[in-house]
């Protein structure tokens, strides 16, 4: 039974892992994934678990995702953009409720379920919509703003949905209002009494936990505070996801929270993942076939009615018509936080499989289909106003300078490519900066920066950025995979111009070259560079003579900053020196350096010591004395075979 047991579960592992990476492929959200693999592994499929068997493991997801949400809860992002988030995102919510639910009343469900299904419903997704405006590079524009504020709302009215559906589970239909005041009052208090605990016992109990600089015990007491809070809740007769939201609302300002943040994702993806696949055993196939065609009207009604509330609160308010599409039709689709209350809502029996079926496949159908929406949102906003359309990816890029020949081009806007340009800007040197951050190049164009969105591994974006005129370029990304896509795009369109690599270390140089660097920069190595010329200007070496040695280090491929003894942090893959003494019986005493296969050993001689002196680069007629020290560069390996041959031939 258990060696069955562990089979099920790695064939379910499987499965998943195939499904996310075939649904990536396809630009489809991982959540599909974990859905797909619910089915195939649930009742309708292989029927190796039920839904009862994931769920209590699958809560678990939704208290660590409640707990990360709290971590990124910011009153004062909240009091900044309060306007439309109370404004525009609570009537968004409240509508958006109520339509839905007084469909579902006229559809002949009861008041319970209206509720349910209308709050599951409003709800958007946040993953989904916030990952899609980032990558388009419209989390700054008007509507991305917009979404944002939206969603920001939908995930704050989580928490009195959490408060609200044990409460609807106990009271059925006879829900009065002064129950509900009770239970937000039982909210509050436990809030409250959380706050206090926040504030004078969870910064000291994380102080002590950081002294003790372990990792492992860090982690064990994160888990232990969401899990604790949550149960701490659902003791008072509230939900375990509701604590764990107050305990990371109450970390969210405090110094650890990018380490709380950090340490959280791995179990909280894994384990949301669990709660996805429980929610894909939800969904029975012959409900679905069955109910095709009401599933079809649910998804078209909910993606244009959802679109509609937006599109009409926003015109209220007088944001223009293609602001007010790209919005509505961004906010269209289903969220994951809808699976979270209709996962509930069957635990509470508040909703039967078969409407929770019907639902949970209108919002992935809506979900698969969001993508889609939200990059083609301004195209479908312009084609509805009568404006022909046009690609929105980057700014038109017509550089204002005077002397085109003299342009200095620079790709990559990251810390080195901002400080490039800081002297360049200072030395009154034209440029222009190519960067594919779409934060930074808005922050950098407000400041009056001439930096301009675009992928630099496109011909067409290169040509309008004038890469002919320029006389130089400078590529400042650390990825070698763009290097080897643009430098040699970059030769082939500016074959005259001068190309400067900055890379992390020397490691594939000469291939840059023979890609067309002009100079490759190797920051480890230069860095170890300017330190040894302050050493030997403050020494009292000449400048003249500092500077001659720098620029023929550079010219030899950085000879002399290669190959160090090892010691007991050494990464073994990188070659090092190695001191090999030959003793009087060493089989080398008495041959001569040429009479050694060093290509056929492929490792270097550096230098020999005899006497407590040292010859570098010996002769090759040089002949081996016992008491010699053979310094050899190479691979670990390759010097243990070195030695060996040198002592025992």
């Amino acid at each position: 039974m258990e060696h069955s047991f562990l089979i099920q579960v790695l064939s379910m592992l499987v499965i998943a892992i195939i499904s996310i990476a075939l649904l990536r492929r396809a630009g489809l959200p991982a959540i599909l994934a974990y859905l797909v693999t619910g089915v195939i592994s649930g009742p309708s499929g292989f029927n190796w678990f039920s839904q009862h068997e994931m769920q209590s493991v699958a809560e678990l997801g939704v208290v660590l995702l409640m707990f990360s949400l709290g971590l990124e809860f910011s009153v004062p992002r909240l009091w900044a953009m309060r306007r439309t988030v109370f404004g525009l995102g609570s009537a968004q919510v409240v509508v958006t409720t109520l339509l839905a639910g007084c469909i579902s009343l006229l559809s002949s469900l009861s008041l319970v379920e209206s509720l349910v299904v209308g709050s599951a419903i409003a709800l958007s997704s946040t993953a989904i919509v916030l990952k899609l405006l980032n990558e388009q590079g419209w989390l700054r524009r008007r509507h991305g703003e917009l979404s944002v504020s939206v969603l920001l709302f939908q995930d704050l009215a989580v928490v009195p949905l959490l408060i609200l559906l044990p409460l609807l589970a106990s009271g059925g239909e006879t829900l009065s209002i002064q129950s509900i005041g009770y239970a937000l009052a039982e909210g509050v208090l436990a809030f409250i009494a959380l706050m206090a605990f926040g504030k004078w016992g969870l910064p000291r109990l994380f102080d002590e936990v950081a002294r003790s600089r372990s990792n492992e015990l860090f982690m064990l007491s994160t888990l232990v505070v969401a899990l604790l809070t949550g149960a701490l809740t659902q003791w008072l007769g509230l939900s375990m996801a509701l604590g764990a939201f107050m305990a990371g609302m109450l970390l969210g300002e405090s110094q650890y929270k990018r380490q709380l943040e950090a340490d959280i994702r791995p179990f909280r993806d894994l384990l949301m993942g669990l709660f996805f696949i429980s929610i894909g055993m939800l969904i029975d196939f012959s409900l679905v076939l069955q109910f095709w065609w009401q599933i079809l009207i649910i998804l078209i009604a909910v993606i244009v009615g959802k679109a509609l509330v937006v599109f009409a609160l926003l015109r209220l308010a007088k944001e223009s018509f293609r602001i007010s599409v790209s919005t509505a039709l961004s906010l269209a689709q289903v969220g994951e936080f809808s699976f979270v209350v209709l996962a509930l809502a069957v635990n509470y029996e508040l909703l039967d499989i078969e409407l929770s079926t019907k639902l949970v496949m209108v919002a992935v159908l809506s979900m698969a289909i969001a993508p889609w929406l939200v990059r083609h949102s301004p195209d479908i906003a312009r084609r509805l106003q009568g404006v022909k359309s046009k690609g929105e990816t980057s700014l038109a890029i017509e550089p204002k300078i005077e002397h085109q020949n003299d342009l200095v081009l620079i790709l990559g806007y990251g810390r080195v490519g901002q400080t490039i340009a800081r002297f360049m800007k200072t030395e009154a040197v034209p440029f222009l900066v190519l960067d594919l951050d779409p934060t930074r190049v808005s922050e950098a164009r407000k400041a009056g920066e001439p930096v301009y969105f675009g992928d630099v591994c496109k011909r067409s974006i290169l040509k309008q950025a004038k890469i002919r005129e320029a006389k130089l370029i400078v590529l400042t990304f650390s990825s070698s995979r763009i290097l080897e896509e643009v430098l040699p795009l970059c030769r082939q369109l500016a074959p005259e111009a001068k190309i400067l690599v900055r890379t992390r270390d020397d490691t594939g140089m000469e291939e840059l070259e023979k890609a067309g660097a002009s100079q490759v920069i190797p920051e480890t190595l230069e860095g170890s560079l300017m330190l040894v010329s302050q050493v030997l200007y403050q020494c009292g070496v000449p400048l003249t003579r500092i500077l001659k040695r720098l620029e023929y280090e550079r010219r030899n491929h950085y000879k002399y900053l290669h190959g160090f003894f090892s010691g007991a942090e050494t990464d073994f893959t990188l070659e090092h020196l190695h001191a090999v003494a030959l003793p009087k019986g060493a089989s080398a005493v008495g041959m001569t350096l040429a009479d050694i296969p060093w290509e056929k050993l492929r490792v270097e001689l550096r230098a020999v010591r005899r006497s407590g002196a040292e010859v570098e680069s010996p002769a090759l007629d040089w002949c081996i004395h016992s008491g010699d020290i053979l310094i050899i560069l190479g691979k670990p390996r390759r010097i243990e075979k070195a030695e060996i041959y040198l002592l025992q031939g």
